[in-house]
């Protein structure tokens, strides 16, 4: 049994879900906090790959990524080599595609918090950094393992996007989720199992990892 794919899936994953919190936080807090007019567009376009097929969001994505795209000018002129079949190209569409499985957690936890806690950590001279580093994260590590949890679940199954910018390059871009559809149609089906059963196995553990974090006594004892 070939476990390249193994490792290269959670190093998608993990390297996914970290630039997702980077990115997720900033734009979950405004998403949380504003009241402008383009909050509703913002928002929408967040949410798109929640009912976008993965092979359209895919096709685009290769569109813009293959020497022949709408940015082949830039690479041109840049001399940088097209993003797509290669794995960053599918960290790039991993991110797009588990977006809103990162924000959407994140923007109701900040929701949620209300404005007592800034107010109280104001009147303490603590400034808007502080206030959000001290006092924001901790409050809201809930929606940030959440977050966390479905961004890294969520990528871990990926596959239409990933067959449509990434193919199929063994130790480069050959996922779980290829590696197993592969199997399916070379009839090898005890190997799909195996992949397949793993892959059951661990998006369990990892829901039920994060219920249990999640459940009110446990949030109460922290």
């Amino acid at each position: 049994m070939d476990f390249t794919p193994v490792w290269l899936t959670i190093k998608l994953a993990v390297i996914t879900t970290a630039l997702l919190l980077l990115l997720s936080i900033p734009v979950a807090w405004w998403l949380a906090r504003t009241t402008h007019w383009i909050k509703y567009p913002l928002s929408a376009v967040v949410a798109l790959p929640l009912v976008l097929p993965p092979t359209v969001l895919g096709f685009y994505l290769l569109m813009g990524m293959s020497a022949h795209g709408i940015f082949e000018p830039i690479f041109e002129k840049t001399g940088l080599e097209p993003l797509a079949f290669s794995f960053t190209g599918l960290v790039i569409g991993s991110m797009i595609y588990s977006l809103p499985f990162v924000v959407q957690p994140l923007q109701s936890a900040f929701e949620t918090l209300g404005n007592r806690p800034l107010e109280v950590a104001a009147t303490l001279r603590a400034s808007a950094l502080d206030r959000f580093i001290t006092v924001v994260l901790p409050l809201s590590r809930s929606g940030l393992l959440t977050a966390a949890t479905l961004g890294f679940a969520h990528t871990v199954g990926e596959f239409g996007v990933v067959l449509m910018i990434g193919g199929s390059i063994p130790g480069e871009t050959k996922v779980l989720s290829i590696a197993i559809y592969e199997h399916v149609e070379a009839l090898e089906y005890s190997y799909a199992h195996r992949y397949s059963f793993g892959m059951l196995a661990f998006s369990f553990c990892v829901l039920l990892a994060m219920y249990l974090f999640n459940r009110p006594g446990h949030r109460s004892s922290q």
